[in-house]
């Protein structure tokens, strides 16, 4: 495993420090970067990895790639803030492999982190604090051409302190979660970014170099699922998600995930959960 690790990339891409209101109120965002955030004043929540965080002030918190994500502040907040880009080897995740924690009190070190990354790179700051205007292709393509201007030293000290900060939340278990699940690591990306389209089965397969035949019986192999089952999972469980966690309409509900309209992501809903969403709802805590 330890091998495996030696091949751990972090790619460094905006640093700062935030101040935020109630505007920071956003849903359904799926970014191909991590965030890493240190609180100093204020709350707020996030949800992500199908659990809701309370943002506090002397916390660190991790927020992974390719993970639906849900940010709202009621009234103020401030932190500092890191995004970067992980890989290991070929194009895996470190999210595959290990397991995480992704709240910790934060300590001298991890505010001195912070800071020196900041020190690093005066002019990499967020001026929108919209987190789905930094997902574009080519955004993230020009802002990591921007690490090429950096000095060897402030390249390898950036790279040592992101690691630094990253190492404090990967769980000491001696087990790796490294499994089969690794070769479809891109595909399976895919379908999170793309739960809104339209998704077909040859359009994974087109994605993943195979044909369609072929990807469906590797895809069941590997996950004893069908694709399209597996897509249809994915949309109702980012359903509950949307109603736990947003007021969007059923409407709105039903064209993010890709359901279409409101009589399918109910019949769906209630094939999957016995009841319907908006019965799911009103039961939630606080519903």
């Amino acid at each position: 495993m330890n091998k495996i690790l030696q091949s751990l990339k972090l790619t460094f891409l905006h640093g700062g420090y935030g101040k935020l209101d109630s505007t920071w109120d956003y849903d359904n965002v799926i970014s191909p970067f991590s965030r890493l955030y240190l609180v100093t004043k204020g709350t707020a929540k996030i949800y992500h990895s199908y659990e809701e965080f309370d943002l506090e002030p002397g916390y660190l918190y991790l927020v992974p790639s390719f993970t639906y994500s849900r940010y709202r502040c009621d009234d103020h907040l401030e932190l500092y803030y890191i995004h970067f880009l992980e890989e290991v080897g070929d194009g895996l995740s470190i999210y595959d492999m290990k397991d995480f924690r992704y709240g910790i009190e934060a300590n001298n070190d991890h505010y001195g982190y912070f800071k020196k990354v900041i020190e690093l790179h005066p002019k990499r700051y967020l001026v929108d604090d919209d987190p789905t205007i930094y997902d574009k292709q080519k955004f993230l393509l020009d802002t990591v051409k921007k690490n090429d201007l950096l000095s060897t030293k402030s390249f390898i000290e950036t790279q040592g302190l992101l690691q630094l900060l990253f190492a404090s939340f990967i769980q000491n278990s001696k087990s790796s979660k490294l499994n089969i699940r690794s070769d479809f690591h891109e595909v399976l990306n895919y379908i999170k970014e793309h739960l809104h389209e339209p998704l077909t089965v040859a359009d994974l397969a087109k994605h993943s170099n195979l044909s369609a035949d072929h990807f469906s019986r590797v895809f069941q192999q590997k996950f004893g699922i069908r694709p399209s089952k597996y897509i249809q999972t994915i949309r109702i469980e980012r359903s509950e998600t949307l109603l736990l966690t947003t007021n969007n309409t059923l409407a709105e509900i039903a064209e993010k995930t890709g359901l279409g309209t409101i009589s399918y992501l109910s019949r769906m809903f209630k094939l999957k959960n016995g009841i319907t969403p908006g019965t799911f709802r009103k039961e939630r805590p606080g519903g």
